[in-house]
């Protein structure tokens, strides 16, 4: 737009152009300072052989063709131009991978946990501390006119610098970091002197002979992790990113002059070359990626992903173009093809992962068709601290054992806004170390490394529990597909969300962020597998955590969702500090027909055996009479029958139950109420993702401060929940649905001598 005379004498006068250079350099020095504030150098340790693998050939394959082919295009693409210093400037730039960039397009793409997303992730970040360490040696050379000994001193002098940083100005942080108690910032006064020592870096590494930039990234990479990076990324950022960093792409824009790219030949010889080091950095990342038996379109995605180009391309080529290195045909051509490569980045990646992702189908996708006995494995979503101790309560209610124990994805969520310090979570989702080795996180998003060391904790300390921790980083409307697709990669059984409210000191609740309860509403929708939504109004406190024995009820009122409630609940029977009630709703017009059980079930209409609500009530008594024999001699177990007429009715009788216990569980039954006794209630609904009887628990007219957890089951689409096979039932396939009726009896009268041994009270195994 600056081409334009009439806007650009308006926007961009003559007048203007030292004034925006200088902010746009101040703005780009302080940007690659926080760059190396949110850099860990110990991630080049900490990364696998074959990140490092990928990021040597990466960089080695495009490096050496792009400087090859430049060399023998020589004379018709670098005329009057210092030949080593255009080399290894074209070298750098087409080899070079843009880790932020790259963090954001794998965050928008979901693939920030995947395996791709993770190599790509290490083996950017090695790429660009190596392209740091070739770009100080070009800007030497480019410096110098002719003597080896300058060119000698200007790289001895910077990696005098360097050692200077390491060995003087990171022990005098540290000694500033123990200084600040645990839990407070620095001063205002700490923070204005250490980012006056930018600008001195800045100063520093111009007198030496390299570029300024790269003093005052080195200094930023020297200051450790805590409370010193916290404060300056906090009073830093914004500033930065927002006002003086635009600037920069601003001056970029205006030197690229498109009308200067005027011999065809020169261009169409760079693009030739920009295009051959791409292709040699696809290659190379293809082969590597061939040798650990990733698959072919993985390889190529993985290829694609370390072409991104980025802000520090753009600085090459604008410090290119400062030292005389390129002229303006070869900037502006340079800087067309980078964001051309850039854009075909996403849609090809986007493509090729979603084409080569293998959909493997796993059959334990709710708790009913997993046996309790065996592992149950967990999705539990984190989005404050505050989430940390409610879900290791319920972790600890769900009795694991080694018998049967639980493995848990603990999943940080982490809205994604654009900053470039959300992206430094990146760095321990982008390897694999223990939880204990990991540094701890340089950025607002502080508080990953507390949740997680919670975690890491809790596991030490409990038997039959394994935690995995895990991060995400995207926005709110579309973090639903990182929850989901992790989930089914991870072969999940149940998702636990916490609710988007929070208990107050006065036992009421408040909303925390109304994003989140998009965000629950999203995740119920779309989930391959169960979903449970925890309400903790007490479960977590220490008064509950340090009791003898814990009291749990369950209200069932029959359907998919109260079956798998069901499910969750037999996890517990085993433990005996746990005393579980089971209350089960049923219609009044049962308990007045006077109906044996035998007789219930012999007088079961064949009509309505047939329908959906037959089938599932069929279903309902199978759960209920699996429960009755896992619960026999169990005097902590109890069962209630509670016959209502209506929803006023079960509404009044929830009331009046034992106010004593401290987890209520419930099915969620929104989209299919089981009964008609809780319909009525689906209108009246505050917070459509608990249901009508979570919602109710949980409002402040209810006279009850309990917590709740509501789960809702999996049904896969164009299934009836009745035919579902369950593992714990012993059956090989769904029940044949030309017999349901005839099965159901066979089933219904083996057991008819158990149910009148039971020390808990029979229950009405048909209905009239």
């Amino acid at each position: 737009m600056g081409r334009a005379k009439v806007f650009g004498n308006m926007v961009f006068p003559v007048r203007s152009f030292m004034t925006l250079e200088t902010a746009a350099h101040l703005g780009l020095l302080y940007f690659l300072f926080l760059v190396g504030v949110q850099m860990d150098v110990a991630v080049i340790r900490r990364s696998g052989k074959k990140a490092l693998v990928i990021a040597a050939a990466g960089m080695a394959l495009p490096f050496c063709i792009g400087t090859a082919t430049s060399f023998v295009f020589r004379h018709q693409i670098s005329k009057n131009v210092h030949q080593a210093a255009f080399l290894l400037f074209l070298g750098v730039a087409l080899s070079v991978t843009a880790f932020p960039v790259l963090a954001r397009i794998l965050a928008e793409t979901k693939l920030l946990n995947s395996d791709i997303g993770r190599i790509a992730m290490s083996a950017a970040i090695i790429n660009d501390m190596c392209a740091w360490v070739l770009l100080a040696l070009a800007i030497a050379i480019a410096e110098v006119e002719g003597s080896a000994f300058s060119s000698l001193y200007v790289l001895l002098s910077g990696v005098a610098f360097v050692l200077m940083c390491f060995f003087v100005v990171r022990p005098i942080m540290w000694w500033l970091m123990r200084r600040t108690p645990e839990g407070q910032s620095i001063s205002d006064g700490h923070v204005c002197l250490i980012l006056a020592g930018v600008t001195f870096a800045g100063v520093v590494t111009d007198a030496i002979g390299i570029h300024s930039v790269f003093g005052a990234f080195v200094y930023g990479l020297v200051i450790p992790n805590g409370a010193v990076s916290v404060a300056i990324i906090e009073k830093l950022e914004d500033f930065v990113m927002i006002l003086l960093l635009p600037l920069f792409f601003a001056i970029s824009g205006l030197r690229t002059n498109v009308a200067e790219m005027k011999d065809i030949l020169t261009v169409g010889l760079l693009v030739l070359v920009f295009v051959l080091a791409s292709i040699g950095k696809i290659v190379g990342t293809i082969l590597i990626a061939s040798l650990y038996n990733t698959p072919f379109n993985e390889g190529l995605a993985l290829g694609f992903l370390m072409n991104t180009r980025g802000l520090i391309e753009m600085i090459v080529l604008n410090i290119g173009r400062d030292k005389q290195v390129l002229d303006d045909q070869s900037f502006a051509t340079m800087v067309l093809v980078s964001v051309l490569m850039t854009s075909l980045v996403t849609p090809v990646v986007t493509t090729l992962h979603r084409g080569s992702r293998r959909l493997v189908g796993y059959k334990r996708r709710n708790l009913q068709l997993s046996n309790p006995d065996s592992e149950l494995r967990m999705l539990a979503c984190v989005n404050t601290p505050r989430n940390v101790p409610s879900i290791i309560s319920l972790l600890g209610i769900a009795n694991p054992t080694k018998r049967s124990p639980i493995f848990v994805y603990a999943l940080h969520l982490v809205e994604l806004t654009g900053r470039a310090s959300n992206m430094l979570i990146l760095h321990s989702s982008a390897n694999s170390t223990p939880l204990s080795s990991r540094t701890p996180h340089k950025s607002n998003t502080s508080s990953s490394p507390h949740i997680f060391s919670a975690f890491e904790s809790y596991e030490q300390h409990s038997g039959g529990v394994s935690v995995q921790p895990l991060t995400t980083v995207s926005p709110y409307s579309t973090m639903h597909e990182d929850v989901c697709v992790l989930a089914e990669d991870k072969h999940v059984s149940l998702i636990v969300v916490p609710f988007h409210k929070q208990q107050t000191v006065d036992g009421g609740m408040e909303p925390i962020n109304t994003s989140i309860k998009t965000l629950n509403e999203n995740i119920l929708n779309k989930a391959p597998c169960s979903v449970a939504v925890f309400v903790d109004r007490g479960l977590s406190s220490s008064t509950v955590r340090l009791a003898t024995s814990r009291r749990v009820m369950l209200l069932f009122f029959g359907g998919p969702d109260d079956c798998e409630a069901l499910a969750f609940s037999m996890r517990m029977i085993d433990n005996p500090s746990i005393s579980l009630t089971v209350v089960r709703f049923l219609p009044l017009e049962e308990h007045q027909s006077g109906a044996s059980s035998s007789s219930a079930v012999n007088n079961y209409p064949m009509t309505n055996a047939n329908s959906a609500e037959g089938q599932q009530r069929i279903q309902d008594e199978e759960c209920l009479h699996e429960f009755h024999l896992r619960t026999m001699g169990r005097d902590y177990v109890h069962y209630i029958e509670k016959f209502v007429r209506n929803s006023e009715e079960v509404i009044s009788t929830i009331r009046n139950l034992d106010s004593r216990h401290e987890l209520f569980i419930v099915g969620r039954s929104y989209k299919n109420p089981s009964t008609d006794l809780t319909a009525g209630l689906k209108d009246w609904t505050d917070c459509p993702e608990l249901g009508p009887i979570g919602d109710i628990l949980v409002s402040s007219d209810f006279s009850m401060v309990v917590s709740v957890l509501v789960i809702q089951q999996y049904v896969p689409e164009g299934h009836q929940p009745a035919l579902m096979t369950t593992a714990r039932h012993g059956m090989e396939g769904p029940m044949n649905s030309n017999q349901p009726v005839q099965q159901y009896l066979n089933n219904a009268n083996a057991r008819m001598s158990n149910l009148s041994t039971s020390p808990i009270a029979p229950f009405n195994v048909g209905w009239n």
